[in-house]
């Protein structure tokens, strides 16, 4: 019979002590190795490429980059790598955007050594794990994602849907960043996309189309 091989594990936090405490965490359980760090989106895309691990755990807030779209990079390209979240942030447009982007595991920093190995080993075997503080939540989301009915921009991703719903409801450029954890420039990308697929000239008439259409209402 072989052998179990250990679980590959990648690093991805902006802030060295918690890094390197995170490292050494992981390298105290069994049958686990931590095969690469990252301290930034950029960086985090590369090393996975380079060293394919079952588990990335990822902060969100990365300083110049953004932990989400890092994790839509990585699942598009490597989709068998499970994403664990690991993050100060606990709103729900953190969690939801994670959700979305294809993360399988959310906790908040602080959590235990006990629900770290939980989660990373879950996450692994393509399990769903998402901490306590934040589960109702998520499954609250989930059960009403399902019953929505017909959206309105077909010829709009989900992304692109919500970033225009943001762009209605008056908030410029950098509230959206900070709200879906995207950075300015590519929130800014999403907005000229969206003109450009509805054939809208600018802002304000994308505003009042999109209000015609039932977005950015509460």
């Amino acid at each position: 019979m072989t052998a179990a091989r250990d679980l590959r594990v990648v690093v991805v936090d902006d802030h060295p002590v918690f890094r390197i405490g995170m490292v050494a965490l992981l390298e105290s359980l069994d049958r686990v190795e931590v095969v690469g760090q990252a301290a930034d989106a950029e960086e985090a895309v590369r090393v996975v490429a380079e060293t394919l691990p079952d588990v990335v755990i990822m902060d969100l807030d990365l300083g110049t980059g953004s932990g989400v779209e890092a994790t839509r990079e990585i699942v598009r390209v490597h989709a068998k790598v499970g994403i664990l979240v690991v993050t100060m942030l606990g709103d729900d447009d953190s969690l939801f955007a994670s959700i979305r982007a294809g993360a399988r595991g959310y906790l908040l920093k602080g959590a235990s050594a006990a629900e770290i190995e939980r989660a990373v080993r879950a996450v692994a075997n393509g399990e769903v794990l998402l901490g306590s503080q934040v589960a109702r939540r998520a499954a609250t989301y989930l059960t009403g994602s399902r019953t929505k009915g017909v959206r309105p921009f077909p010829e709009l991703t989900d992304r692109e849907r919500e970033v225009l719903d943001l762009v209605a409801r008056g908030f410029d450029n950098a509230t959206i960043a900070r709200r879906l954890v995207l950075s300015n420039k590519t929130v800014r990308n999403y907005v000229y996309g969206i003109l450009t697929k509805l054939g809208v000239e600018g802002r304000p008439q994308l505003v009042i189309r999109a209000r015609d259409e039932g977005l950015g209402a509460d």
